[in-house]
């Protein structure tokens, strides 16, 4: 079932259940992804579909780190409910132990030994962790196993 076959049947249940929340990320994801078929002028692939919820999930991050540095916590309690929503939409995430194993991989597959080989070691795991583990956790994962 693709991304906005899935939002459609949960968008129909949340109408159901009368779930605003839930109701209003599934709303706001479907408009994500619809805009980026339009753009595309194709149905999205499922690659293409991680990146839409990727974005929005990353866009809810950034926003739940600032409201909780400007000591929002109301604004951050509702940040946090449409992650919850959103996770449901993602596929597994990997383990801090599986995102290493295919980082160490990657630098013993690209040669890289110092940080200035940071870029093939990325150009190498982004595509395997997408929609699977935070950029940043891998950006960081890679740049510690390259200083060692």
């Amino acid at each position: 079932m693709s991304l906005l076959e899935q939002l459609n049947a949960d968008m129909k249940q949340a109408m159901k259940d009368k779930n605003k929340d839930a109701l209003s990320v599934i709303r706001m994801v479907k408009s994500s992804a619809m805009n980026e078929q339009i753009n595309l002028g194709h149905d999205l692939t499922e690659e293409e579909e991680l990146t839409v919820l990727s974005r929005e999930v990353k866009q809810r991050n950034e926003s739940l780190s600032e409201y909780e540095k400007g000591d929002r916590e109301d604004l951050a309690a509702g940040i946090r409910l449409e992650l919850e929503i959103l996770n449901n939409y993602l596929p597994q995430q990997l383990s801090d132990d599986e995102v290493e194993a295919i980082v160490k991989t990657a630098i013993e597959q690209t040669g890289a030994t110092t940080p200035r080989d940071m870029g093939k070691v990325m150009g190498v795991v982004t595509p395997q962790v997408k929609g699977k583990a935070d950029g940043k956790t891998v950006a960081d994962k890679v740049k510690n196993m390259l200083n060692q």
